[in-house]
């Protein structure tokens, strides 16, 4: 790693050499932007929008635009000219405990390295906050600019976290905070038990980057002359149920199943999609039973036609008894 940054830790009446490293890396796949035809890099030219002239990097001045299509100059000795430019101290101004600090406040992440001789006030200040369970609040000039910074200790380091100043946080304005929108102690009881069953410890390598490695897996193909093969979809995630409480059930059971663990209740709980068939199913089905009365008419008229022949047998027989009788006489 190479220094960014050199100053000192003012701790109390000690100072504390030190220097100032990066302590995170953005592992973003970055391209170029090309000529498609022939793969020649484009470049953009600095020009003037007044005179239309090409401007090199020592002609560049920063411009604050105050309205009205006037610009206010500042050039490199204004800047010089303020102090926090040559500050490189690191002043500590208090020690709180970490819970008060908002982690939307921090910035950056930045390792602190003793310097020189100052390795055995270094440990010093890394063992005091941490027998106090404490971070100290500080303030230090990076990059041109006073920035709000906390120093805790992460793996026997100091790490200096650059923070945000109060009014650079926004304030939430939405309409729904507004409305008066109640949960009911059933759904709220089913989200806890959510929570419950997707319970763990965070362990940060469990987690990857899978949009990087298939983009990478990508280039390489295109490299290395190989079929570019489609990464496998993940499966959908299926759509919103309208019922928060069978939502939320499906929910647990679905976390539960990916734990390995049985289900509760002896069965399982409907998901959104299986609820949704079933009742696909049972809208099929309810025509069918609207007919029914129908059907019972049809047998009772049955048994009617039955009646009719049986009352038409004995009509039958007296017809053939007259015959036989008329045979006798001839």
């Amino acid at each position: 790693m190479r220094a960014i940054w050199k100053g000192a830790v003012s701790f109390g009446l000690v100072s504390i050499g030190v220097k100032v490293y990066s302590a995170t890396e953005e592992k973003d796949i970055r391209f170029h932007q090309v000529h498609r035809e022939d793969g020649g890099r484009i470049r953009y030219k600095r020009t003037c929008s007044v005179c239309g002239e090409e401007v090199t990097y020592d002609d560049i001045a920063k411009g604050y635009d105050i309205g009205g299509g006037e610009m206010v100059i500042l050039t490199d000795e204004d800047f010089a000219d303020l102090p926090l430019s040559t500050s490189h101290a690191i002043d500590v101004l208090e020690f709180v405990p970490a819970e008060q600090v908002d982690p939307i406040l921090y910035n950056k992440a930045y390792f602190l390295e003793p310097e020189g001789s100052a390795t055995k006030p270094y440990v010093l200040l890394r063992d005091a906050l941490s027998d106090s369970e404490r971070v100290a609040i500080v303030k230090v000039a990076l990059r041109q600019r006073e920035q709000l910074a906390t120093l805790r200790v992460r793996e026997g380091v100091l790490l200096l976290n650059t923070m945000l100043w109060p009014d650079e946080i926004r304030r939430p304005d939405f309409g729904f905070l507004d409305e008066d929108l109640k949960v009911r102690p059933p759904e709220l009881a089913m989200a806890s038990s959510l929570i419950d069953s997707m319970a763990g410890e965070f362990e940060p390598d469990a987690f990857t980057d899978d949009y990087r490695a298939a983009l990478q897996e990508v280039i390489d193909a295109k490299v290395e002359g190989r079929e570019v093969v489609q990464p496998e979809e993940e499966e959908a995630a299926p759509a919103a149920a309208v019922d928060l409480m069978a939502a939320l059930k499906a929910s647990v059971e679905r976390a539960r199943a990916a734990r390995g663990e049985a289900a509760s209740g002896g069965g399982a709980e409907p998901t959104p999609i299986s609820s949704a068939r079933s009742a696909k199913k049972a809208a099929k089905k309810a025509p069918a039973k609207k007919a029914e009365p129908a059907k019972k008419t049809a047998a009772k008229k049955t048994p009617a036609k039955k009646t009719a022949a049986k009352k038409a047998e004995p009509a039958k027989k007296t017809a053939a008894k007259k015959t036989a009788a008329k045979k006798k006489t001839a």
